[in-house]
C-alpha cells in the first residue's frame, strides 16, 4: 500500500520507540530544536571563518572580529526562517519534505545575506567567509537536526499525541507505520471507532470510545487521523464540523495514488485532487538528465585513482579481468552492459551451483533475496569488502555518461530478476532510467526482499522529484558506511 511505502521513504536512522498511551507533548521541544539550529549555523560560521583564515596566506585579508559581529547575528535569520516554515519541531513532515524546506531556507537566507552585504554594507563581509559558511550550513544544519531529533526520540520526548479514527485494517497498518517511524512525531494514544464492534484494543493501543465521544480528548490531542473506509460518502462535512480538533488528517482510500505530489484544488466549491505525474513531463526528464551529468562527470574524474587502487587489489587476489560486465534491462526495456569491478572468482557460477546444492538454507535465502550473505563466489580478502562499501558499483558512472543509467533510480534488473515480479511493475520500472543508488539501496539493501523492492521502487517512480533524488544521494553515504548489506 502507498502508506506503507511512504513510511519506508521517510525512514530515519532512529527507530524502535514503543508507544506510550500516556504520552504528552513536551512544549519545550520546539525551543530545543530551535537552539540546535542556532548552534549548527553558528558552528557553520565558525568553520567558514577558519577556512577563510587558513587561505589568508594565499588570499590575503584582514579578518577582524568586529567586522563579523553583524554576520553572527545575521545567520540567526536561518533558524528563525526554519521556524516560520514549520521545521521547529516539524511533526508530521517526511524526510524529503524536511530536506526540501531546509535547503530552500538555507539558499534563501544566504542569498539575502549576500544581497544585504552588497547593497547596504558595501561589501564589509568577506565573500569567502559567507560562501564557506553557506557550504558548511548545507551539511551541518540537517545533520544537527537529525542528531537532535534522534536524541529526543531516545529520551521519549519527541512527538505529539494523536488519535486514530477507524479500527479496521488501514487503521492498524497506520498504527504500525507510526510505531516504526518515530521520526514523524505522531504518537497514537488510542483509537476511536465508527461502529460498536466490541473491539477493545488494536495494535496494543486501546479503543477509547466511539468517534462521537471525540470531544472528551480536545484538551489532550490536537490532531485526529481518520482512516474510516467510505467515510467520504457518509456525511464527512457534518462529521468533521463536529470534531473539536484543530487538525484533522484524512487517509483516502486511494492505494495507487502518489503521496508527494498531490495538491488540493477548489473547483467551484468542489474538492478536487490534482495529481502531477512528474516523470511524464519532458522538462523534468531533461532536468534530471542534466543533473546526472553535472554530478557524474566530476565524480567519475575523482573516482579514477580509487578505481585504480581497487583494480590492483583485485588483480593480486584473483588474477584475471578487473572489470565485469553484465547485461541489464534499462529504460524502455533496452538492454545494456552494466560495468562493475569484478568481485567474484572466475568459476563463480560453478561455485554457486555447488553451494546451493549442498546448503538448503542457502537455497532458501537465494530464492527469496537472489543474494547470499556468505557468498562463496567472492574474490578472497578484497571481494567482500569492495561489495560491502559498494565500491564495485563506481564504474557505473561511465554508464551514466553513456546515457544508460542515472545516479538515483531503481537498480537495473537482470533476466534472473524478472520472474519475481508482475508485468505491471516491470512496465512501470522501465519508465525511468535505472540508477546506481535508490530507495531500496538506502533503506533495505540486502535485508530487503522482492516485495520491499517492489514497494520502494514503485514509490520512487510515482513520487519522483529532484528533492527525492537529493534525499537518496544524501542518504547513500550513510547506507554504505553502515555496511548493512551490499547494494
Amino acid at each position: 500500500m502507498v502508506a506503507q511505502v511512504a513510511a519506508s521513504t521517510v525512514a530515519e536512522i532512529d527507530r524502535g520507540r514503543p508507544f506510550h498511551v500516556d504520552f504528552r507533548e513536551q512544549h519545550w521541544v520546539p525551543g530545543f530544536t530551535f537552539l540546535v539550529d542556532v548552534v549548527a549555523v553558528e558552528m557553520a560560521l565558525f568553520f567558514g571563518y577558519l577556512v577563510r583564515y587558513a587561505l589568508s596566506s594565499w588570499w590575503p585579508i584582514n579578518l577582524t572580529a568586529n567586522v563579523y559581529a553583524g554576520l553572527i547575528i545575521g545567520v540567526l535569520v536561518m533558524p528563525i526562517s526554519c521556524y516560520l516554515v514549520g521545521l521547529h519541531p516539524g511533526y508530521g513532515l517526511g524526510s524529503v519534505e524536511r530536506l526540501r524546506r531546509r535547503l530552500t531556507v538555507t539558499i534563501f537566507v544566504f542569498g539575502v545575506l549576500i544581497a544585504w552585504d552588497n547593497i547596504v554594507q558595501a561589501g564589509d563581509w568577506s565573500r569567502g567567509v559567507v560562501l564557506a559558511t553557506f557550504a558548511f550550513a548545507l551539511v551541518l544544519t540537517p545533520l544537527f537536526e537529525t542528531l537532535g531529533r534522534g536524541f529526543l526520540i531516545r529520551m521519549g520526548c519527541w512527538g505529539m499525541p494523536i488519535l486514530l479514527a477507524g479500527t479496521g485494517e488501514k487503521g492498524a497498518l497506520l498504527a504500525r507505520i507510526l510505531r516504526d517511524e518515530p521520526a514523524l512525531g505522531f504518537v497514537p494514544i488510542g483509537f476511536l471507532s465508527q461502529n460498536a464492534t466490541g473491539i477493545t484494543e488494536v495494535e496494543n493501543l486501546p479503543v477509547l470510545g466511539h468517534i462521537s465521544q471525540a470531544g472528551a480528548f480536545k484538551d489532550r490531542v490536537d490532531t485526529l487521523i481518520m482512516t474510516v473506509p467510505g467515510i467520504a460518502t457518509n456525511g464527512l462535512g457534518s462529521l468533521t464540523q463536529d470534531l473539536p480538533f484543530p487538525r484533522i488528517i484524512m487517509i483516502p482510500n486511494l492505494p495507487e495514488f502518489p503521496s508527494l505530489w498531490v495538491n488540493t484544488r477548489d473547483l467551484g466549491g468542489v474538492l478536487a485532487l490534482e495529481l502531477r505525474q512528474n516523470l511524464l513531463i519532458p522538462r523534468n526528464q531533461l532536468i534530471k538528465r542534466i543533473s546526472d551529468y553535472v554530478l557524474a562527470i566530476p565524480l567519475f574524474l575523482v573516482s579514477l585513482p580509487i578505481l585504480a587502487g581497487a583494480a590492483l587489489c583485485i588483480q593480486i587476489a584473483s588474477p584475471g579481468p578487473v572489470f565485469y560486465t553484465q547485461e541489464r534491462i534499462g529504460m524502455y526495456g533496452r538492454r545494456f552492459r552494466l560495468i562493475k569491478l569484478r568481485t567474484m572468482r572466475p568459476d563463480a557460477d560453478q561455485r554457486l551451483e555447488e553451494h546451493l546444492r549442498k546448503d538448503p538454507k542457502a537455497r532458501e535465502e537465494w530464492a527469496r533475496f537472489v543474494k547470499l550473505r556468505n557468498d562463496p563466489r567472492l574474490v578472497p580478502i578484497f571481494g567482500a569488502l569492495i561489495r560491502k562499501i559498494s565500491l564495485d558499483e563506481v564504474p557505473q558512472l561511465w554508464n551514466i555518461l553513456r546515457g544508460e543509467m542515472s545516479l538515483a533510480g531503481p537498480r537495473p534488473f537482470t533476466n534472473v530478476d524478472l520472474p519475481h515480479y508482475g508485468a505491471d511493475f516491470l512496465t512501470l520500472r522501465q519508465s525511468v532510467r535505472p540508477g546506481i543508488t535508490g530507495l531500496w539501496q538506502i533503506l533495505a539493501r540486502s535485508n530487503g526482499d522482492a516485495r520491499s523492492k517492489e514497494l520502494l521502487d514503485t514509490y520512487y517512480i510515482r513520487n519522483w522529484s529532484l528533492w527525492l533524488d537529493l534525499y537518496v544521494l544524501v542518504r547513500t553515504p550513510w547506507a554504505v558506511l553502515s555496511m548493512k548489506g551490499a547494494c
